[in-house]
């Protein structure tokens, strides 16, 4: 078989198919160019998604006939001064992508070069070009493609439904839109303008734009420097989540680029806040010294590979982290607009028809008899573990692991007030001046406890509703993780061991933590088969009793997270596990100063607006929003 040389034609095709992919692929080649070409405006059309008609206009530096004829030709750039290819300082660089659009489509290109009176047209189809010949069009460039992969049938029979094609143009045009705020950008599908953004003052206006103004409102401002490598952007509040990672971005030096570097980075800087199966959203501007990156790894140019990935990793995760533990007091406000539109919406709350009827039911005064005898509270369920304890009418005191972190001013006799209705704990009597004092700060001042783990405060414009477990469980880990990086935690031996029967493999996985754990305050050694025997516990921990099912949580713990994760994530999860275990349970009784010492803890303790499991730990409802629930404003 003789080799033999391919038809230009030919060889443009086949570079399609390798640039290509689809009508998103080519809107991204030639946008790309507007954007190297100095414009600040980008309109693009689109019709059926982009496979039957694509017009994009830019006001950019324009080409010359000479110019215009040169773009058409394989591997002809402007875009590379030199031969040097490990210096791209642009986003197009390879001269392949119109030539390949024009190999496979019916393409028309108007221009006119900045500072002269004359405008030109070319056109191509097929992978014909013709000749240029005099325009009218203004300064910039204006280019028509219809009937994208009419030359390559075998391509076209692939494309996907016109939806699904305009939903990869929008993301791929608003990837480029918020690496790019300074330029203004518009997409029309089929006659009707799906988005328009002018040009931003910075890139928090523009990622507002398009990711929503949730994302500004709840977005953590990155910025941080390491020799010459820069990295700024916003990342969202650990509870400002979304349920994949589609909303995560890495740009850089300009490039959107898709990264597993990122995803990886970006699980690990959040693992301490974030529930497992929650992502956070976030946009990250990478900037570096082109020789440290190449961006020549993949033919669309959507992926890249650093010159020394595990320091690229270093900074993403440390800038990440220290973003975190700065707000990680703050909840985002998702949540409380959540709250409000829920209680608006619910049936029990007063307006609508249906709350008309409810008035004249028969309902038991809080004084009757049938309401003041006790019944047992409807504890929350948090986070996959049964933590309820029965409640008693009588005052308990508090267990050892809560007295040893509290202060000593709260450790004051709990106040016994007659009970009112189930559902519904008693107010809490304190003068005036503590409720004035404790209002100044950020969570305010207890006023009351319901249902026997929610924690009512008010501060200075509104209230603050706080689970006293999910809270209580943050304090006590960060102080876990505070005792093992000094001393380790502090242990509470027994004088005979505890016996925990398990499976043989859970006993085995747990061991082979044996020397971890002895750190953390857990020490426990084997007994036979499947079975293990615990020494010590951590002292913040308390009860005896509960052991077991610590062991059965760790053991299982570990063994869920044993392959995919680090060791310091999966040391984390288990003291997160014994954090647990150890912190004030739902159905625990408090009186005023335990509250509003565990207020001020919160406040002192970063990353206190989440519990371990990512979930927020208080809701804040502004005087503003509760007069407009009763319809006072």
């Amino acid at each position: 078989m003789r080799i033999r040389h391919l038809p230009e034609t030919l060889v443009n095709q086949i570079a399609a198919g390798e640039v290509l992919e689809r009508p998103a692929a080519a809107i991204k080649e030639m946008v790309e160019n507007a954007i190297d070409a100095g414009a600040s405006q980008i309109d693009v059309r689109i019709e059926d998604g982009g496979k039957s008609l694509i017009i994009i206009d830019d006001n950019g530096c324009g080409m010359n006939a000479e110019e215009l004829t040169a773009a058409l030709d394989r591997h002809a750039t402007s875009k590379l001064p030199d031969d040097d290819l490990l210096d791209i300082r642009y986003l197009g660089f390879r001269g392949e992508a119109l030539p390949s659009i024009g190999a496979v489509s019916r393409m028309t290109i108007k221009s006119r070069a900045q500072g002269t009176k004359e405008s030109w047209e070319i056109r191509v189809e097929g992978g014909k070009k013709g000749e240029p010949s005099p325009s009218n069009h203004p300064n910039g460039t204006h280019i028509e493609v219809r009937d994208l992969f009419y030359a390559t049938p075998a391509r076209l029979k692939f494309q996907k439904s016109a939806r699904a094609e305009f939903m990869a143009v929008k993301d791929t045009l608003q990837r480029l839109a918020m690496a790019h705020y300074e330029i203004g950008f518009s997409l029309t599908h089929d006659g009707r303008q799906n988005f328009n953004y002018p040009q931003s003052p910075d890139p928090q206006s523009r990622l507002s734009a398009v990711l929503g103004k949730d994302f500004g409102q709840n977005a953590m401002s990155i910025d941080t420097a390491r020799e010459d490598i820069y990295l700024t952007g916003y990342a969202g509040l650990p509870t400002f989540h979304k349920s994949n990672s589609t909303h995560q971005y890495l740009f850089v030096n300009g490039r959107p680029v898709k990264d597993k570097l990122l995803n990886g980075c970006v699980r690990a800087a959040y693992a301490d806040v974030l529930a497992r199966d929650r992502h956070a959203a976030l946009a990250l501007f990478l900037t570096l010294p082109p020789t440290q990156v190449d961006v020549n790894v993949h033919p669309a140019k959507t992926e890249v590979r650093f010159q020394d990935p595990a320091l690229i990793r270093g900074i993403i995760i440390t800038a990440l982290k220290h973003a975190i533990h700065e707000n990680g007091f703050s909840v985002s406000s998702n949540v409380s607009h959540s709250a409000i539109s829920r209680l608006g919406k619910s049936p029990s709350f007063g307006g609508g028809a249906h709350n008309a009827q409810s008035y004249n039911r028969p309902t038991p005064s809080f004084f009757s008899p049938a309401s003041t005898s006790h019944q047992p509270s409807p504890a929350a369920h948090h986070a996959g573990h049964e933590l309820a304890e029965p409640a008693s009418p009588a005052y308990t005191p508090m267990q050892t692991s809560w007295d040893d972190q509290i202060a000593p001013s709260a450790k004051a006799e709990h106040f016994t007030a007659p009970q009112p209705a189930h559902h519904m704990d008693t107010a809490l009597p304190q003068a005036d001046s503590h409720i004035a004092e404790n209002e100044n700060f950020p969570l305010g001042a207890a006023r009351a406890q319901i249902h026997e783990n929610y924690i009512i405060a008010q501060t200075q414009n509104g209230m603050v509703i706080v689970d006293q477990h999910a809270a209580h469980e943050r304090l006590v880990y960060e102080k876990f993780k505070t005792q093992m990086q000094s001393t380790g935690i502090p242990k509470q031996g027994f004088l005979t061991p505890e016996i925990i029967e398990l499976e043989d493999s859970e006993a085995m996985r747990l061991l082979d933590y044996q020397d971890h754990l002895d750190k953390m305050g857990l020490e426990i050694e084997p007994f036979g088969s499947g079975a293990i025997a615990v020494q010590a516990i951590p002292a913040l921990l308390g009860d005896k009793p509960k052991v077991k099912k610590l062991i059965e949580d760790l053991a299982a713990e570990i063994t869920e997270r044993a392959t995919a994760q680090g060791l310091e994530e999966r040391l984390n999860a288990i003291l997160s596990t014994m954090a647990c275990h150890g912190s004030i349970r739902s159905g625990r009784r408090m009186n005023a100063e335990e509250m509003n010492a565990l207020l001020r803890q919160m406040e002192e303790t970063p990353l206190s607006g989440q519990c371990n499991h990512g979930r927020p730990t208080y809701v804040t409802l502004s005087l503003h929003d509760i007069e407009t629930l009763f319809g006072r404003k």
